[in-house]
């Protein structure tokens, strides 16, 4: 039986199909940042060029040993980490910022360590469980709410109405939450109820991954600023957190800017040279 071969191959047999170009190596002064053949994200090959940068100037100084060398998957030696924090505090030089730079920066962000709002709430849980009618379960959760909406009691209806129905342990308590924060609630649950004036039983049922609330908020507190003296050390710590990245940020620059670097672009725009 003879065989035959596709000349033209036009069929889509693939039988003159070039193997795809391999990205070249990326390298700083020779030394690889990766295996052949391997292509990284873009943040990845520039976190990796950074580190190679400061593991060689490291090696410049005499902090590491010069058979120091890197792996291809990007790990570097315990001693050549060591080196490389000596060589930041060595070439790092962080003055403290002045209280006038920190009452600057309070002064720009008022709202820099507040204690959040606070919301005293009870709440009716009608619980979403595996087999419920959601549809029925939503009639008799409207029902209640529209009750106690029109309930002139001053309160001891909701308490009575969480205790017959709430699906929530606070049902004990008349369906007491006590005083809130947003960290406090689930995400939704936080949405729906904070961030506004409204106090009494909200108008809405409050959907959470947990089913369908009735809430009642008894009471707001607002966000209270803290004044200066309160954060003036947590603002001279995030100020000279931003010093530093801004030096180490010129340092590698210069560094790059004396060295040999192929395949890997360090002056990508609003992108941290080290993440």
């Amino acid at each position: 039986m003879s065989s035959t071969t596709c000349e033209s191959h036009t069929c889509g047999c693939g039988a003159n199909d070039a193997p795809a170009a391999q990205k070249p190596v990326a390298h700083i002064n020779g030394i690889a940042l990766h295996a052949p053949g391997v292509e990284l994200p873009a943040d990845m090959l520039r976190q990796r060029a950074c580190t190679e940068l400061l593991r060689q100037q490291a090696q410049r100084q005499g902090l590491l040993a010069q058979d120091d060398e890197p792996g291809l998957d990007g790990a570097t030696s315990a001693a050549a980490s060591q080196a490389i924090e000596q060589l930041l505090e060595r070439e790092l030089q962080i003055p403290d910022p002045s209280e006038e730079a920190c009452r600057r920066y309070h002064a720009a962000h008022p709202g820099f360590g507040s204690q959040g709002e606070s919301v005293h709430a009870r709440h009716v849980l009608f619980a979403v469980t595996p087999g419920v009618d959601v549809g029925l379960l939503r009639q008799r959760a409207e029902r209640l709410l529209m009750e106690l909406r029109c309930a002139d009691d001053g309160g001891p209806r909701f308490a009575e109405a969480a205790g017959e129905y709430s699906n929530c342990p606070s049902g004990a308590q008349g369906g007491d939450l006590g005083w809130l924060t947003p960290e406090e609630c689930a995400p939704e649950f936080a949405r729906e109820v904070f961030g506004s004036q409204e106090v009494g039983v909200l108008s809405r049922l409050v959907h959470s991954r947990f089913g369908l609330h009735v809430v009642q908020v008894c009471g707001r507190k607002a966000a209270r600023p803290k004044a200066f003296d309160e954060v003036q050390a947590s603002v001279a710590l995030v100020l000279r957190q931003q010093a530093w990245v801004n030096a180490l940020r010129q340092y590698l620059q210069l560094l790059a800017g004396s060295a040999s670097v192929e395949g890997v672009e360090l002056d990508a725009a609003d992108t941290p040279l080290v993440q």
